[in-house]
């Protein structure tokens, strides 16, 4: 028996051999499995919000930010090669707000709270909110003594129920800014849900409506949400809404009162409504209505905003002027229909 053994081996360990070999011809030929890509992870993919029944069907909007052209690419590569110019010249607390040209504005209605005697916002019963279009402007400022020069744009969108205006700058080889205010258009004008700023960071705000406060992604401290509340981008959108709903409620004299979010508080800015002018602006002669936002402390920033009386009171120009002098004058020059 025990020279028999070795011979009835040898035919197993030759099939145990063969079918390890087997296994290793199959588990190389074997495809690599890839798991599926999980729902949502579609790049750049875009969502349309459909419009109300009111609204034609072409009224819609992107809500995603949208693809940044080679033309804005542009001016952030020149700061880049500019980092001490932007040292030289601080102008990271100036903030630029822009204006939209509306045509056929969609109105809606709002209920007329009990009205004061000198403020205007409680008796605005109606907002005309200025169609899609893409605006630009020529703006000049100083800062600490030196003075530049840039382009701006502003993209405003909208479906008639939500809104995206984003407005962007670049002062050439110092530095760039952008602003955003996304959010809804409800029967008390627009209705910010984010607001954001950014220039070498960004920074934003969220309105949160269901706890009734704001919040900051800068860590100041929440702050205490009012009814018609704006940010520092929808806050002219809305007046321009407001005054070219119903003109005759504002006349020289009056006053409007909105709270105002910035990235980091919140507050009342009283407009006091000055009376008519004609300005010559890089877009040509514009009859334009003045509104005044003057400065509560010494460290207030100064608005004075224009509404072109013949472009359904939409703002022509703004200048922010800053407690040293420094200012940004904002002139519209040119708009591109959407």
């Amino acid at each position: 028996m025990s020279a028999a053994q070795p011979s009835a081996r040898k035919p197993l360990v030759l099939l145990t051999l063969g079918v390890l070999a087997a296994h290793m011809v199959l588990l190389h030929a074997a495809p690599q499995y890839e798991p599926p890509r999980p729902p949502g992870m579609r790049p750049l993919q875009l969502r349309t919000v459909d419009a109300p029944p009111s609204q034609a069907p072409e009224a819609v909007v992107e809500k995603p930010v949208p693809a940044v052209s080679s033309e804005e690419k542009r001016p952030a590569e020149r700061i880049q090669q500019a980092q001490s110019a932007i040292k030289t010249v601080a102008i990271a607390d100036l903030v630029v707000v822009a204006p939209a040209v509306p045509a056929e504005p969609v109105v809606t209605a709002a209920a007329a709270p009990a009205p004061s005697a000198r403020d205007s916002s409680l008796n605005a019963v109606a907002f005309a909110v200025a169609p899609p279009a893409r605006l630009r402007y020529a703006i000049t400022g100083t800062a600490r003594g030196l003075t530049w020069h840039a382009d701006g744009e502003l993209q405003w969108r909208h479906d008639g129920s939500s809104y995206d205006a984003q407005l962007s700058y670049a002062i050439p080889l110092i530095a760039s800014r952008s602003q955003r205010s996304t959010g809804r258009i409800t029967s008390e004008g627009l209705a910010p849900s984010r607001f954001s700023d950014k220039s070498r960071s960004e920074q934003a705000a969220h309105f949160e409506r269901d706890k009734g406060k704001v919040t900051f992604s800068s860590n100041a401290p929440d702050a205490e949400l009012a009814a018609g509340a704006q940010d520092r981008l929808s806050v002219l959108l809305q007046l321009g809404a407001m005054i070219a709903a119903a003109p005759a409620k504002f006349p020289a004299g009056s006053s409007i009162t909105l709270q105002t979010v910035g990235t980091r508080d919140a507050e009342p800015w009283l407009f006091t409504v000055e009376a008519d002018e004609t300005l010559q602006l890089p877009g040509g002669n514009v009859p334009a209505r003045k509104l005044v936002r003057v400065p509560r402390r010494d460290y207030d920033v100064k608005v004075e905003l224009w509404l072109g009386t013949r472009m359904d009171y939409v703002p022509v120009r703004v200048r922010l002027t800053q407690a040293n002098g420094d200012y940004v004058d904002q002139q519209w020059s040119s708009t591109d229909r959407r």
